[in-house]
């Protein structure tokens, strides 16, 4: 399986379902985020022994919802782990969630846009080529076409030989 241990997948378990509530603010459009730029933010994720709030293994990227007490020494202890295994640590406070979430977002916007492309798996195979962060940023922007309405043009005729 994995080199999660016992102890730490099942607190990470524990933390999904205990959620604060600017963790829960900040899901839905991270969720948002995964339906519309194919990207894959899970919540309350292990990453080694620690234990991220938000997740993109594929662009390296953690973002961390803190209250009063974070921001000490294991913090800068954690954050410099997670730096040395490559990792972006976005970190926001409560109240930054809370009174300026559109802020939030474009800050984590701007991180995705920033990071290198995900490499495909080695075992899931190659897959396509790469989607550019500045694609996939034009991508959220624009809407979808309407429901039942294609983006035009018409199927050509199959023809038998």
């Amino acid at each position: 399986m994995t080199d999660i241990a016992p102890q730490t997948r099942t607190k990470a378990r524990r933390l999904r379902a205990e959620m604060t509530p600017q963790e829960r603010r900040l899901w839905g459009p991270l969720r948002d985020l995964n339906h519309r730029l194919g990207l894959n933010f899970r919540r309350q994720a292990p990453v080694g022994r620690y234990i991220a709030d938000f997740v993109e293994f594929g662009l390296r990227l953690v973002i961390e919802v803190d209250g009063g007490q974070h921001g000490g020494p294991d913090d800068l202890t954690r954050d410099g782990w997670l730096r040395e295994q490559q990792f972006v640590v976005l970190r926001f406070r409560n109240n930054e969630v809370n009174e300026n979430l559109d802020g939030v977002m474009q800050m984590i916007l701007d991180a995705v846009e920033a990071a290198p492309p995900p490499q495909p798996s080695p075992t899931r195979g190659e897959g396509g080529a790469p989607i550019s962060a500045g694609a996939r940023v034009a991508r959220f922007s624009a809407s979808p076409p309407p429901r039942g309405e294609g983006l035009g043009g018409t199927r050509p005729e199959r023809t038998r030989e």
